[in-house]
Formats: structure tokens, C-alpha cells, sequence
């Protein structure tokens, strides 16, 4: 019996592909959209939170919640590559569903702001576990050839949905206050979330192993160990390591706006309702814009979306910080979603052109682990800089950072995606 793989008469395996997968693949950017909402739920109401009920005068002690969640978000991003090459991707996301279920319910009732840092360590938990195995599920559903397009709509729904939550939060805070409404929006996405999860979601490791059977190229094979893949992805692979940093400065610029932009347009006088538009307009154009440049960059390629989208996101962080108006905060907090949609779908598709099937779930684990590492750095880095040169300041040297990233990527960085390579570099192999 001939075992030809091109017959599709005679499957050998999982089928890969976007439409061989559709109803699968579509029903995993419904949950990512809901994992995305449980996020969102802190966008507008947290730091209003810790400025008006906790009394948090301290750019640093404020910013103490989203320290938590990025670090705790980094380390569980690692563990949920290597869980998932373990054990399959659906018992990875079923554990990160569960441990979200206390995370509104301790905001709800916190009467100290150590339990708000204690709801944002078992968020950082939830979210690094359930997102990343939506990514990697996505992934192996999808095939090599799809990628970016994949990435475009599981980003898109993930930030569309945070920017639709972090507008209905602060419309619900201005009527209701800050608590208890705008939580229990985000407990019931974890009920349907997991609901969903338990019923309907289908294991996807199979697929891995059947594109790893069938892969023909690439620079790496497939028996790297755990410590390998990390070196590789951290610093010794040109490309893989220079997604990681773009990430982790991306994600810092995340948390600046995250943290500390709601506070600044508080101060300037805007309302709840105009300061939850602004908080929802970045998201927004960062999770509509993923459609396009996700599958934009199976076109054109990975490296000059990365770029062109760190350089813009530098001078929207200029234009945030120079800007005294709410039309002048919009039109930043806008191209700070296009430079953002620019570069998210596209370092995670630039990851799995390169990784092996085999270890490419670790790899992304590892990317995301830099990646979010960026939430805990621009905290820290973001809250001191305000303590001492206020967040205009802490905004521009954020934004010199951003573009010193988006060099780096310009000089070191070579075209991953299989249809745009010429030839990689020696030191690629």
C-alpha cells in the first residue's frame, strides 16, 4: 500500500490546514476571546482601583499588580510549552480555566492591596497557561504554511475582546462603581470559558507529531533537549532571540499603558467613560489590526512588520507623552495598537517557522516567557522612572527603548518565513 502523504485519498495522520480544521480553529479564537476578556476586566478599573479606594500615591507601589502578573505570566508561559509536549494541550488549558476562577472574586472583596497582587499572580497563571495553549493549538491545527494568518485571528480575538471589556468595565464603574460590576463580567467569561473547554475543545498534539513525521527542513532538528531550545530561543539563534527581546519590549510598552496611562488622563481631568474609550482604542486597533497583518506577513514576510511596527509603536509613546488633549491621547493610543498589531501576530508566526515541530511548543513557551517577562520590567522600570521623572518622562525613555528594539531586529534578524527566504546565516544553522 503506497504510504505516499500527498494522496489524500489515503490519510496518513491528523489533516492539517485552516479549513480542515475550521470549526476547531474557529471555537479556539472564541475561547481566546474569552481568555482575553478576563484580562481586560483590569485595563480601566484596576489603577482607579489602587489610586481612589487603596490611597496608592506611589507610581511603583501602584504598578506592584501588574509586576506580579507579568512575572507570574513569563514563568507559567514556559511551563505551559513543556506541560503541553508532556501531557497534551487541552489538560494544559483546562488547569489554566480553573485557577482563574478565585481571580474576581478576591478583586470583589479585597480589602488590602495585597490581595489584588494575589488575584493578578493567579491571573498571570491563568493567562499564561490558556493563551499560550490557544497559540500552540492554533498552530498545530493550522500547518507551516498559514501561520501568520492564525496568529492575526487568535491576537485579534484575544485584544478585541480586551478592548471591549476594558470599554464595558469603565461604563459599568461609572454607573455602578469601581466594584463589584465590573468583575463579575469577568466571571462569567471564566464559566463559559471553561465550560466550553471541557466540552468541546479537542486535543491538537496529535497534529504536532504528524507535521514533525513529515518535516523535511529546517536548520534544527527535532531531539533538542529543553535547555537547548531555551539558549536557542534566548540568545544564540539570530532570529528566535530577536523576537524575544522585540516581545519583551513590546510587553513593556503594554505595561506602561496598562499601569500608568489611566492615571494620567485621570489627572489631566478626562472622565471614566472618555478614559475607558482610551484605554479600549489601543486594543482595539491592535486586535482589528492583527487581521490584516497577520496574513500580511505570510506575504510580505516577518521581519519587516516587526520593524516598521516597533518604530511606530516609539513614536506613538512620543506623541502619548508630548500630548495634553484627549484627540492628541487617541491618536497615540491608535498607533500604538497599529505599531502593536504590526509586531504580535508576527514574532509568534516568525517563532514557528523556525522552531522544529517537535520542540516547537517549548520554543513558543520560552518566546512567551521573555515576551511577558516585559510586564513585570516595565512595572518596575516604569513606576520608578514615574517616581522620579513623572510618567511623561517614564513615557519617553520608554520610547527611545522601543525604537533601540526595533534596530536591533533591523540588524540582526534575518526573513523567516519559507516562501520570502533567500538564505539564512551561517550563524542561523
Amino acid at each position: 500500500m503506497s504510504s505516499d502523504l500527498r494522496t489524500p485519498a489515503t490519510p496518513v495522520g491528523p489533516r492539517l490546514g485552516l479549513r480542515a480544521n475550521a470549526a476547531q480553529f474557529l471555537l479556539l479564537v472564541a475561547v481566546n476571546a474569552l481568555v482575553g476578556g478576563v484580562l481586560g476586566t483590569e485595563r480601566t478599573v484596576l489603577p482607579l482601583l489602587g489610586e481612589r479606594e487603596f490611597q496608592l500615591t506611589a507610581y511603583t507601589a501602584a504598578l506592584t499588580y501588574i509586576l506580579a502578573f507579568g512575572a507570574t505570566k513569563a514563568v507559567t508561559n514556559f511551563f505551559a510549552g513543556t506541560l503541553s509536549d508532556r501531557y497534551g494541550r487541552k489538560p494544559v488549558l483546562l488547569a489554566g480555566w480553573l485557577v482563574a476562577i478565585p481571580v474576581p472574586l478576591l478583586l470583589i472583596w479585597a480589602p488590602s492591596w495585597g490581595w489584588v497582587v494575589a488575584a493578578n499572580v493567579l491571573l498571570g497563571v491563568n493567562q499564561g497557561l490558556a493563551w499560550s495553549t490557544t497559540v500552540i493549538m492554533k498552530i498545530d491545527l493550522v500547518g507551516p504554511h498559514r501561520r501568520g494568518l492564525a496568529m492575526g485571528l487568535n491576537e485579534a480575538a484575544g485584544y478585541l475582546a480586551v478592548a471591549a471589556t476594558a470599554l464595558a468595565t469603565g461604563a459599568l464603574a461609572a454607573r455602578y462603581g469601581l466594584r463589584p460590576a465590573p468583575f463579575l463580567l469577568g466571571a462569567a467569561y471564566i464559566a463559559v470559558g471553561l465550560g466550553l473547554s471541557v466540552l468541546l475543545v479537542r486535543e491538537t498534539r496529535g497534529h504536532a507529531h504528524h507535521e514533525a513525521a513529515t518535516h523535511q527542513c529546517g536548520a534544527h532538528h527535532g531531539g533538542l533537549t529543553t535547555r537547548q531550545v531555551l539558549k536557542l530561543v534566548s540568545w544564540r539563534e539570530p532570529a528566535l532571540s530577536s523576537a524575544s527581546q522585540a516581545g519583551l519590549v513590546n510587553n513593556l510598552n503594554d505595561g506602561l499603558a496598562w499601569g500608568l496611562f489611566p492615571v494620567l488622563f485621570a489627572a489631566a481631568g478626562l472622565s471614566l467613560p472618555r478614559i475607558g474609550v482610551l484605554a479600549a482604542l489601543y486594543p482595539a486597533v491592535w486586535g482589528l489590526g492583527q487581521l490584516l497583518t497577520g496574513p500580511l506577513s505570510d506575504r510580505v514576510g516577518r521581519k519587516p512588520l516587526i520593524v516598521g511596527g516597533m518604530l511606530i509603536q516609539a513614536g506613538a509613546l512620543g506623541l502619548i507623552a508630548g500630548g495634553d488633549s484627549f484627540g492628541a491621547w487617541g491618536t497615540g493610543a491608535a498607533l500604538l495598537g497599529a505599531g502593536t498589531a504590526m509586531v504580535y501576530p508576527t514574532l509568534l508566526a516568525a517563532i514557528g517557522d523556525v522552531a522544529h515541530p517537535a520542540w516547537r511548543a517549548r520554543a513558543v513557551g520560552v518566546y512567551r516567557l521573555w515576551r511577558d517577562a516585559g510586564f513585570a520590567v516595565g512595572a518596575l522600570t516604569a513606576g520608578l522612572l514615574a517616581d522620579l521623572v513623572g510618567i511623561r518622562g517614564a513615557t519617553w525613555a520608554v520610547a527611545a527603548l522601543t525604537a533601540a528594539s526595533g534596530l536591533l531586529v533591523a540588524v540582526r534578524m534575518y526573513e523567516t518565513h519559507v516562501g520570502r527566504v533567500a538564505a539564512r546565516p551561517a550563524g542561523a544553522a
